[in-house]
């Protein structure tokens, strides 16, 4: 008899299951638009695929400028390049009579007595510079230094509890890398953007006298440029420069300058007020088969000179027009950019040896350098 209990027992379980089972169907049928339920679990953020921790590092040190200059008559306000184009936005048209142009950018605060790095073409030529800070403090700024040939600028404001960034070694970056670019783009405000790094020491863009860019595709607009570029750790790698494009928007690529490079500027800035670089004072071009087919050589790697400017180092050492420079200190040249940069990387009364090919036969020189003329500011 206990037997028969225990089944039918059993039987009526199963039946009461089966039967709330199919009630809360029913009930899920009768009610499909009922939402889940939110999670409230605090997930990790390396769980979360987010780069907010990022973001709130480096996002306080990164400011707005809007730079106030007069327009000459007939002046157009901006020198577009259809492939090269600069990218900070302006509120004035072109105009027959001389007004006021606003043009805005970004910078990065670098230290917390208020230096400011940022693109030259930003603040070039302007009457006022006024600065605002993620916080909506603002501050009218003065130029410390310029440096037209690599397109930075060092600017200070007088605020106290300033943001200073981190900064990261760019020579450790990565093709692959992640990076964020924060900036103003069109004055819409602060904004972030996400890529990667697409290449390293780019080195003829054609947009700057000494060239080392980092070519990145974070989406970067007008406004952007003099922000910051940061790693995946809210640290500085880069200050962001230009874009490749056709219609002066992003298209995919743009350029940065690494922030070891715009350190040296900024040291430089700071102590000088300009960039103190060496000048040999030769202009030349990239040595071609073609012109050495013409003067009878094979396997030639140098520049040839073009020009030697009177009394300059060159013209004292003897360099002479139509000679092949193929090393200085020792260090093979290839073209053009190795004698720029070589030259540039040593300072005035530092002495350099030459070698090179004159007239089928090999000669040497030593020349002293002298600091290079600064560009027009």
């Amino acid at each position: 008899m206990l037997r028969y209990i225990l089944i039918w027992g059993s039987a009526g379980l199963i039946i009461g299951l089966l039967v709330t089972l199919w009630t809360q169907s029913n009930q899920t049928t009768e009610n499909p638009t009922t939402p889940p339920a939110l999670s409230t679990t605090n997930k990790p953020q390396a769980e979360r695929f987010s780069y907010a921790s990022a973001v709130k590092t480096a996002s306080p040190s990164v400011v707005s400028i809007k730079a106030i200059s007069l327009v000459a008559e007939n002046k157009p306000l901006t020198n577009i390049n259809p492939l090269l184009d600069r990218f900070f936005g302006e509120s004035s048209p072109h105009s027959n009579n001389s007004q006021l142009k606003t043009s805005l950018g970004s910078g990065v605060i670098l230290t917390q007595d208020g230096l400011i790095l940022t693109n030259y073409h930003v603040i070039a030529n302007t009457r006022e510079i006024l600065i605002t800070l993620m916080d909506g403090r603002t501050a009218k700024a003065k130029k410390v230094g310029v440096d037209p040939e690599t397109d930075l600028a060092l600017l200070k404001i007088e605020l106290t509890e300033l943001p200073s960034i981190r900064l990261s070694d760019s020579d450790q970056l990565e093709v692959g890398d992640i990076v964020l670019a924060i900036g103003n783009p069109y004055g819409v405000g602060q904004t972030v953007t996400q890529g990667i790094i697409s290449a390293t020491g780019r080195d003829r863009v054609g947009l700057n006298t000494y060239e080392n860019f980092i070519q990145t595709d974070a989406a970067i607009n007008p406004g952007n440029s003099g922000g910051a570029l940061i790693n995946a750790y809210g640290e500085l790698v880069a200050i962001n420069s230009a874009i490749y494009s056709q219609s002066g928007a992003y298209q995919g690529i743009s350029f940065s300058i690494p922030v070891n490079l715009a350190l040296s500027v900024m040291q430089d800035l700071a102590q000088h007020g300009q960039v103190v670089r060496g000048w040999l004072g030769v202009e030349g071009q990239d040595v071609t088969a073609d012109i050495l087919a013409k003067i009878g050589l094979k396997d030639v790697t140098g520049v040839l000179i073009t020009e030697v400017f009177v009394d300059s180092p060159a013209h004292k050492a003897g360099i002479k027009i139509g000679d092949i420079i193929t090393d200085i200190d020792n260090k093979k040249i290839n073209d053009v950019r190795d004698v720029l940069n070589k030259i540039a990387d040593s300072r005035p009364d530092q002495k350099v040896s030459i070698k090179g090919i004159r007239r089928m036969q090999s000669f040497s020189a030593t020349a002293k350098l002298i600091q290079r003329p600064q560009l027009s500011n």
